[in-house]
């Protein structure tokens, strides 16, 4: 198992404010709205403002008693919900961890309308792949896709800070941007034929897309003195001392209402 935590990126003109202000909107939303709701009113919330193909294709409409907001509007709100905490915890960890400099490569609004576009792209994606689905997609994954994708194309040699655990060995250990991503866009395409045989929540085909849209944008919406493919700033596999540690039981979370995942 291994946990990427941190990179040796740094910042250089200021926090990055949508970066920030799109993790608190995506807490907050969660937290204060959809957390409270029991199962019948989290239900209704989530086909009115999650993405249903099928709904957005003009195919089918709503059950009896549900309702919702244009179908066209929830291209974008569908990006900031969440099936749970750890769906949330996730996606947010992994914008912090990559979106703070993709930010200030590509501007506070560009990379607003950069993380947007690529979130609709994956979206599109899995309506394209899966037009006939009735079940409700959410989470900002597509967007956070494109993100990675930027990050990659303009990183590829960054360290990333990663924890690892393997049996009773644990420490933490640089790895290059291009190793750790790359591990997660082959573990997409991994997923991705049980994803489309509906064996899955979680819609890789958004991810993908989302990804793709990224790389296909990156080189528009950087600034002009971004250069793509930059170097790293500390060397690559320095570790930390290995060290041994007793393991505890952990829990996996259920998930109280059918929707889809990205």
């Amino acid at each position: 198992m291994f946990f990427p935590y941190r990179d040796d990126n740094p910042l250089h003109h200021g926090p990055p404010v949508i970066t920030i202000s799109i993790i608190a909107t995506c807490a907050l939303l969660y937290l204060f709205v959809q957390l409270p709701m029991d199962g019948r009113a989290e239900q209704a919330h989530v086909y009115g403002f999650g993405f249903i193909p099928v709904i957005f294709l003009g195919d089918a409409n709503l059950p009896a008693g549900l309702s919702r907001i244009p179908a066209a509007t929830t291209l974008i709100t569908c990006m900031f919900l969440h099936g749970g905490l750890m769906h949330l915890v996730g996606n947010m960890w992994f914008l912090w961890l990559y979106g703070d400099n993709v930010e200030e490569a590509l501007g506070r609004y560009r990379y607003l309308a950069f993380y947007l576009i690529c979130g609709c792209a994956g979206t599109l994606t899995h309506a394209f792949i899966d037009p006939g689905s009735k079940v409700p997609l959410i989470g900002a994954s597509g967007a956070i896709s494109g993100v990675i994708a930027a990050y990659l194309m303009i990183w590829p040699r960054a360290n990333i800070r990663v924890f690892y655990w393997w049996i009773i060995f644990f420490g933490t250990i640089n790895v290059p941007a291009f190793v750790v991503l790359g591990f997660w866009l082959f573990e997409q395409f991994i997923a991705l034929p049980a994803a489309l045989q509906m064996q899955g929540g979680v819609a890789i085909a958004a991810h993908l897309g989302g990804f793709v849209c990224g790389l296909i944008l990156t080189p528009i919406f950087k600034k002009p003195g971004v250069k793509l493919f930059q170097g790293k700033h500390t060397t690559a596999f320095s570790h930390s001392r290995v060290r041994g540690f007793k393991r505890n039981k952990g829990s996996v979370p259920s998930v109280p209402l059918r929707r889809r995942r990205e």
